[in-house]
């Protein structure tokens, strides 16, 4: 049997030689999220398409992969997190997979592979689907659980840019319409609720809901696994894949909360944000779900957090979003009543106990996902690894993964600077060793709090918006500056979470590489004005389309001929170290991306145990005997100074 091209040993990847691997690459791509050519949010739309989309072009069309691919190589990334979606696999209907799109994916993979990348598939979704503000499930699925996503809006059910932007005006930014970053509320809004509750645990609270003939968790995860099967039968011959994600940032809907009371904070049990604006409760979710028109309380920041500051109605017209004739499973299962004209919670538990019990949400609905989506990727190919997510707020309130996760499983955990996400503003100018250190300390706690025993970490995602500061950058490029310094502030941003990733010795898939994106705050990446893409079309002109290169295009340890102990690069001095604990039984060599962002020039090797590889811009270093080998790469100076870089390594 052949051993997988990447397999686990010790919570680190290790190729077929045994050596071990970093897996440093992209998210590809943030547009995936949307139909090809013209389903972008910045463009209208009423969703009544959904059935006949086609999300084949998405990241981009096949004569272009080449290109973009190369690109990629040459930044000296080697993964790539390729994004797909339920709805693009099974759009026109349960059980009807879009064959075209399938072998679309299976073509680009092998075009990725050529190109010497590592893939694995990211299942993507965000707030459910593109019809409740995100993107993920197909449209279908809304009428088989009951529900009418026409209606959304009008019941205040979802906050989608496609039904609250005013397409005719020229403004980008409608703050008042649309806010920035606004698309995440959707998460405790009333159709989020209802759908993601259903999909983890509808079989625990509504077991007389059914859809397709079967209770409706059965009924979601069926189908979602099922696209997933899918797809990994087109790309089980392809090597270069070695697993699939579970599913991107999950939720659970409204478990943990109690019915009726107002959450003025995260907490373990909902650790999803709570922001300003009207406060949403299940209670209140279901009443204005089935049609009634509700008071919400609405928060506002005061001192020591969030509190009531006044209320507003919600769905004031009474719209039902339920199709006609459909019950509301959570009132005939005993969440609430409307008996004797006046709605009351039966239950304020009803959510958060059941049987008797206390409800585990991670060992009891997450757990059996993860293990349902293991069985369904590796009946396809045993190799597969299982890079699993939980809700990414979650570990902040010291929650992790539950015990007994999957063998061969991927701690595939999501990290961001959330300030720097939602204000989109950073000062070069900061503090770069502290604000390293922040970034060291808050990764560490993640992976520390959700720790799997015996899998690797990789960063599933990271990143910076490019619009920071009502896209600054964009106005200094379209008044002719060139070169690094108008991405000043992305670069040291990145910088210094590489630094963090560097010191804690991460795989990590930054996002995201986004070939349709532009530099206008309208249309962004495509999705609901975010801006995150390192490459833009609109940067083409200056050579490779990348936008702060030197923040992202670093040096690293791809491949150790042991197992890495340290590695370091100092972007002010441009020297990179790293530290290996060499074991000669391994045969083959350790190889170091020296991007030429960097190195640029001529590699001037000194040793017989280095070369440098041009083509591949790798150093390779073999070592013929154990111990601990110290390898330090910097520019050259001096008389010798030619554009040209020294190697020197010892051991210590």
């Amino acid at each position: 049997m052949r051993k997988p091209m990447i397999d686990v040993a010790e919570g680190r990847f290790v190729d077929a030689h045994g050596r071990h691997v970093v897996l440093r690459g992209l998210n590809l791509g943030g547009d995936c999220k949307i139909p090809y050519p013209d389903g972008g949010t910045h463009l209208p739309s009423d969703f009544a398409d959904h059935r006949s989309v086609s999300f084949v072009g998405r990241p981009f069309p096949l004569p272009e992969a080449d290109d973009h691919f190369a690109r990629i190589a040459s930044w000296g990334f080697n993964c790539l997190r390729f994004l797909v979606t339920w709805e693009a696999i099974e759009h026109e209907g349960p059980g009807c997979y879009d064959t075209d799109y399938l072998e679309y994916v299976a073509a680009l993979c092998r075009r990725a592979a050529a190109h010497r990348f590592v893939i694995f598939i990211d299942f993507h979704q965000d707030v459910w689907s593109r019809m409740t503000g995100g993107d993920g499930a197909p449209g279908w699925v809304f009428e088989a659980v009951g529900l009418d996503f026409t209606r959304f809006d009008a019941a205040g059910a979802a906050h989608v840019m496609q039904r609250r932007y005013d397409y005719s005006s020229g403004e980008g930014r409608q703050e008042s319409r649309y806010p920035m970053m606004s698309w995440s509320r959707n998460y405790r809004l009333p159709a989020n609720g209802i759908l993601w509750t259903a999909f983890f645990a509808g079989a625990t609270l509504t077991p007389h809901w059914t859809a397709g003939g079967v209770n409706v968790q059965g009924f979601l995860q069926r189908h979602y696994l099922g696209a997933m099967a899918a797809l990994a039968k087109r790309l089980a011959d392809i090597p270069e894949v070695i697993g699939f994600d579970t599913l991107n940032e999950p939720s659970l809907g409204f478990i943990g909360q109690r019915m009726s009371e107002p959450q003025l904070a995260a907490d373990r049990d909902c650790p999803i944000p709570v922001r300003a604006g009207p406060c949403w409760t299940p209670f209140a979710a279901l009443r204005a779900a089935a049609g009634e028109p509700v008071e919400l309380p609405v928060l506002g920041a005061g001192e020591g957090g969030m509190q009531i500051v006044g209320s507003q109605i919600a769905n004031p017209e009474g719209v039902s979003i339920w199709l006609p004739g459909v019950e509301d499973p959570f009132e005939r299962a005993g969440a609430w009543t409307r008996e004797g004209g006046a709605a009351r919670v039966r239950d304020e538990d009803f959510f958060r106990r059941t049987g008797g019990r206390a409800i585990d949400p991670d060992a009891d609905l997450v757990l059996p996902f993860h293990h349902a989506v293991a069985a369904t990727i590796r009946n396809v190919c045993p190799d597969w690894l299982v890079f699993a997510e939980a809700n990414p707020y979650q570990f902040t309130h010291g929650r992790g993964f539950a015990k007994g996760m999957p063998a061969r499983t991927v701690n595939a955990s999501h990290w961001y600077d959330v300030d720097i996400l939602w204000r989109k503003s950073f000062d070069p100018a900061a503090d770069r060793a502290a604000l390293s250190e922040r970034y060291r300390a808050e990764m560490a706690m993640l992976f520390d709090t959700g720790a799997i025993e015996g899998a690797p970490r990789l960063l599933g995602e990271f990143g910076i918006p490019y619009d920071l500061d009502g896209g600054r950058s964009f106005a200094r490029w379209a008044a002719g500056e060139r070169g690094e310094a108008v991405w000043d502030a992305h670069a040291a941003a990145l910088g210094a979470m590489y630094d963090a990733i560097d010191a804690l010795l991460l795989n990590s898939t930054q996002w995201t590489y986004t070939a349709s994106n532009r530099n206008d705050l309208r249309i962004g990446d495509g999705w609901n004005q975010e801006d995150l893409s390192v490459y833009s079309a609109d940067q083409v002109e200056n050579g490779d389309g990348a936008r702060g290169r030197s923040g992202f295009a670093r040096p690293y340890v791809e491949r150790a001929q042991g197992v890495i102990r340290a590695m370091r690069f100092d972007s002010a001095s441009g020297r990179f170290e790293a530290e290996i604990d060499v074991d000669p039984a391994i045969a083959a060599p350790s190889e170091i991306v020296l991007p030429e962002a960097w190195f640029p020039g001529e590699i001037v090797v000194s040793g017989a145990e280095c070369r440098f590889d041009g083509e591949r811009r790798r150093l390779i270093v073999a070592a013929r005997a154990r111990g601990l080998l110290s390898i330090a790469v910097e520019p050259a100076t001096g008389k010798d100074a030619k554009g040209e870089s020294t190697i020197r390594y010892a051991r210590a």
